[in-house]
């Protein structure tokens, strides 16, 4: 059984804090939206994903237990939560793009001339929990399609696959995108070995792709950042996978910083280099990726490991939490829950005007 990120029943959520991986497996309750900005901010939860379905089960928790307030009331409240859990990380564009749908629904519930307060909060809640079960849905789907697309490409019985951050289950609601795939070829039986960065500086990919890996016993081999080209010439890779945190109309990809530098690698090499992620982090409202905004995190995930200071005092620090890979540089494919599609046809898959290659 895949680790999960989340723990949710009707009122209740907890979630695992990835703060303490991979030493400690211990899931911290969410009593409320604050709390859920929290540990969204605090990375105790992350993953575009995992932020989105956590931050919007922590509204659906509050209002449940919410008494004695009518349903304007409770809309208000609700639309002020999204607007403010938006907030707590402005790359990933998945709170973002839940919060629009849900602040439709809850304009045109609120208007019902029919419903009580509790009819309200009922129908809210049923349609986050509803985008829960979607999300691992969607990544079954994304994984199965990406698994399909590689091995029609591969040369080989069993693939070798290299990946960078982490985007299985413990940064979605289960399952995973680019380690979707992943899950899916070795179900498959055609899996060799994967191999993964540890992603500095926050090193999602050894602490946290590392722990997945090794708790299902998948094969797997980590390597530093700076390996990955050495890698890619000397492992046999046959495709990068990486995930997304948002991606533009014309296909330029937001993710872990990082992936930019993978992409150039993967092409000087001539290994395909694949974007697994949900049509959620699909950003059509951007033209390139020019125009993501790209958090910066503190300087001391630079300068300190486990809180001991280890750079040179006084020293700058620059500190993008992500990058962007260029559209061109995506030379195997963008793998949604629709299919696999060339970037530059991405707008046009999603808007169904146009087919997906597979």
């Amino acid at each position: 059984m895949a680790l999960q990120a989340l723990l949710y029943g009707r009122g209740r959520l907890s979630i695992l804090d990835q703060l303490q991986l991979p030493h400690r497996r211990h899931y911290r309750p969410v009593d409320g939206v604050s709390a859920a900005w929290t540990d969204i901010a605090a990375m105790r939860v992350r993953g575009a994903p995992a932020i989105a379905i956590v931050g919007c089960l922590s509204l659906a928790v509050e209002l449940h237990h919410r008494e004695d307030m009518d349903k304007e009331a409770l809309a208000s409240f609700a639309l002020e939560s999204l607007d403010y859990l938006v907030t707590a990380r402005p790359t990933a564009v998945n709170m973002a793009r839940a919060a629009q749908d849900l602040t439709q629904f809850i304009q045109l519930e609120v208007k019902r001339p029919d419903s009580t307060a509790d009819d309200f909060k009922e129908n809210v809640i049923c349609r986050i929990e509803a985008m829960l079960e979607k999300d691992i849905s969607d990544n079954r789907s994304i994984g199965s399609h990406g698994a399909q697309h590689i091995l029609s490409t591969a040369t080989t019985d069993k693939v070798t696959i290299l990946t960078h951050c982490n985007t299985g289950s413990l940064a979605t609601a289960g399952y995973g995108t680019a380690l979707g795939v992943i899950r899916s070829l070795w179900a498959l039986g055609r899996l060799e070995h994967v191999y993964c960065t540890e992603t500095r500086p926050y090193n999602q990919g050894a602490r946290l792709t590392a722990y997945e890996l090794t708790y299902e016993q998948i094969p797997a081999t980590l390597i530093t950042d700076s390996m990955a080209a050495v890698a890619m010439k000397e492992k046999h890779i046959t495709a990068v996978v990486v995930g997304a945190d948002r991606i533009a109309a014309n296909g330029d990809t937001a993710n872990k910083v990082g992936t930019y530098q993978l992409a150039i690698v993967a092409l000087h090499h001539h290994i395909p280099f694949y974007v697994a992620a949900p049509s959620q982090s699909c950003d059509l409202s951007l033209d390139s990726g020019h125009h993501i905004p790209v958090e910066e995190r503190p300087a001391n995930e630079l300068t300190h490991v486990n809180g001991v200071h280890v750079a040179a005092p006084g020293v700058g620090v620059w500190n993008p939490a992500f990058d962007i890979t260029p559209h061109s540089l995506i030379t195997g494919a963008i793998i949604t829950e629709f299919g696999v599609h060339h970037p530059q046809d991405l707008q046009e898959v999603l808007t169904g005007k146009k087919q997906h290659i597979s």
